[in-house]
């Protein structure tokens, strides 16, 4: 039997329901604001290098240049590059906030949420608290102080497309700096490793040896150790030892053995084996089966930190904003001759000046409001507002004398909003909130039509 004419157009079945995601007009202007974001943190930082000075000010120039730097302008570059450049499925490596490949993936377990808790705690780990403003800023106070904090955060990384459910953790002697770390991921519902075996959980486990700057970024952050194998197995054996009923596989040459770099830009090495643990035998000590990755999903739908940041900047800068512009306009026209002469005109013109302010200021406080409650158009509008006002400012400021302290901190305030708006969290927040509204409007129609 002689074999079909092959045909050139023919679609593979395992890729024939891959589309496109079309992109719509709204999305082209928030990618738009987004790299716009960019250029302007590394506009507002050329601005503040050019007008360092050579006095004793040069030190605040220069730590507001490398803030602006490692916290802005270079991961929201590596966003935008990373973007293009890595992969969007699974390589066996865990992402950073910014895009950056992080961690690589070194563990898989079959279990629940309960059950690997209870290992975790019955072999001596921790579980970490999770980031918020409270553990960021007692993390980087032990650290400065080296006082031990056994529950210290770690550092979100990305499995599709998700971070962590939660991490656990062992301090070493005491010091922040120094400790042992695991992160745990679920797997999507039917989801099978590269070969076809299916696990429940994926775990990136590595050691933190020192605090230093990335070489990415330039942010302040934990360096690991390079032979990410050794902490692999200690974790693997630390739960074997206090868990006996716990079974362990491995499956040989999962990745090519290989050296390469993490998000940190610390060196990293494996033989590419990964450990497959069953703790199917395992019955957790605690009768509650809520597991951290329900707790993760109950946070879906809640305002991310993003929006509320952008509300507390919006509202202080309007207020100080208002009161600058009113103040100045009103000495102008206090002091201006012609007034001065005529009363009733200076009286008109008082009203005219704080009516165009108060005006102008208030449809910015109507967008943020609204941005605030998940109005998505109000938010691309905000943007451009703030867009226009910063890039009028740095075009000033670029070829002209050293920018006045309320000037900085005016710039410094506008850079940050827009990059909380710009956010990812920001921009699906505001996605999803219209389309759950678009849901609800259609389903009370529906509810409220007549049969």
């Amino acid at each position: 039997m002689s074999a079909a004419r092959p045909v050139y157009d023919h679609v593979p079945a395992k890729v024939s329901g891959l589309t496109l995601r079309r992109i719509a007009t709204i999305d082209v202007i928030e990618n738009l604001f987004y790299g716009a974001a960019t250029v302007f943190a590394f506009m507002f930082a050329y601005v503040v290098l050019r007008h360092a000075g050579t006095t004793w000010s040069v030190l605040g120039y220069l730590i507001v240049f490398w803030a602006v730097l490692a916290y802005l302008a270079l991961p929201r570059l590596h966003r935008v590059l990373t973007a293009i450049y890595v992969p969007g499925y699974f390589i066996g490596r865990t992402r950073t906030s910014d895009g950056l490949l992080g961690d690589p993936v070194n563990i898989a377990l079959n279990g629940t949420a309960a059950q690997i808790h209870d290992v975790m705690r019955r072999a001596g780990w921790i579980e970490a608290d999770p980031v918020n403003l409270t553990s960021s800023v007692r993390i980087v106070i032990s650290s400065l102080t080296r006082r031990s904090y056994p529950r210290a955060p770690v550092s979100p990384l990305f499995l599709f497309g998700e971070r962590q459910a939660f991490a656990y953790q062992q301090e070493v002697a005491g010091n922040p700096a120094q400790r042992h770390h695991v992160r745990f991921w679920p797997c999507p519902p039917g989801w099978l490793l590269p070969g076809g075996r299916q696990v429940g959980w994926l775990a990136a486990g590595s050691y933190d040896r020192a605090v230093g700057l990335s070489f990415f970024t330039l942010q302040v952050t934990h360096r690991i150790d390079r032979d990410i194998d050794i902490e692999r197995d200690y974790i693997v054996d630390s739960v074997r030892y206090a868990c006996p009923e716990v079974r362990a596989g491995v499956i040989e040459d999962f990745s090519t053995g290989y050296h390469s770099r993490n998000g940190g830009g610390d060196s990293i090495s494996t033989d590419g084996d990964l450990p497959v643990l069953d703790l199917s035998a395992v019955i957790p000590s605690s009768l509650d089966e809520t597991t951290a990755a329900d707790d993760v999903l109950h946070e879906v739908g809640r305002r991310p930190l993003s929006i509320i940041a952008a509300a507390v900047l919006t509202a202080a800068a309007l207020i100080s904003a208002v009161t600058l512009a009113l103040t100045q306009l009103l000495s102008d026209v206090a002091a201006d001759p012609v007034f001065a002469e005529n009363p009733d005109e200076r009286a008109l013109a008082v009203i005219i000046v704080v009516g165009i302010v108060t005006s102008t200021y208030l449809v910015l406080a109507v967008l943020a409001w609204l941005t605030y409650l998940g109005n998505r158009s109000a938010r691309v509008l905000m943007l451009a507002v703030l867009t226009f006002s910063l890039i009028s400012s740095l075009l000033q400021w670029i070829g002209s004398a050293r920018p006045t302290l309320p000037t900085l901190i005016g710039l410094t305030i506008d850079i940050l909003t827009i990059y909380a708006l710009t956010s990812l969290s920001a921009r699906e927040w505001t996605r999803e909130h219209g389309q759950s509204a678009r849901r609800r409007a259609r389903r009370d129609g529906e509810h409220g039509s007549p049969r």
